[in-house]
């Protein structure tokens, strides 16, 4: 799907559908928490929240005292959604309109602390666009940082929002971050979406190995 025909994709998807009824939609992102919990960053901590939408995730890292949050999307009617429900507080946040498979803007920005992905990657299909996306948070990860990947399991469903997908074992994420990102924990979790389906995600945590002197 090219960039344009991606954008209006999602931009349809959210100026049709309220929020609480999307296929991935959270009132509380407690597994990606409890990996938060693992990680322990200072509230200075640069996050970045990948294809964030109009994600809860944001209210409570802010709500957790997080200051530099990042989040990024393709659609820019989900980030204004976002945008609307926060209020003042948007002004706390960083705001990116990028394609992940086709950056431009976020090449520009200085590395994080944590990369949070939540049921982004696995919508890219094409063998590019999984290297481009890798490629890029390659580029944008610190030294000693961590990324938290949220994506359909081996046994999850094949398609979604109208969409083929890619499924992901743990086996898959590593070759795809590489040799410079240790596992740190990763589990399986069954999503119930607001349709009442269940959908099997795996969660996992990597660690950038720290860059010597």
């Amino acid at each position: 799907m090219s960039k344009n025909n991606s954008k209006t994709h999602w931009n349809h998807i959210y100026a049709s559908n309220p929020e609480e009824t999307l296929g991935w939609y959270e009132s509380d992102a407690a597994p990606t928490l409890k990996l938060l919990e693992t990680v322990s960053l200072p509230d200075k901590a640069r996050i970045f929240i990948a294809g964030a939408g109009s994600t809860r995730l944001v209210d409570q890292l802010l709500g957790l005292g997080y200051q530099h949050l990042i989040v990024s999307d393709i659609s820019d009617q989900a980030l204004q959604q976002l945008k609307q429900r926060l209020g003042e507080r948007a002004g706390q946040l960083q705001w990116i309109i990028d394609d992940l498979t086709r950056p431009s803007a976020l090449y520009d920005i200085e590395p994080v602390d944590l990369w949070i992905d939540r049921a982004v990657l696995h919508f890219f299909t094409a063998e590019r666009d999984q290297d481009q996306y890798f490629n890029l948070l390659r580029s944008m990860v610190s030294s000693g940082g961590f990324v938290i990947l949220a994506e359909f399991s081996l046994d999850g469903a094949s398609r979604c929002s109208g969409l083929d997908v890619k499924r992901y074992d743990i086996q898959a994420l590593q070759e795809g971050l590489g040799h410079e990102f240790n596992l740190v924990e990763s589990f399986n979790y069954m999503y119930t979406m607001p349709n009442a389906d269940k959908r099997p995600y795996l969660y996992s945590l990597f660690h950038r190995v720290v860059n010597p002197a």
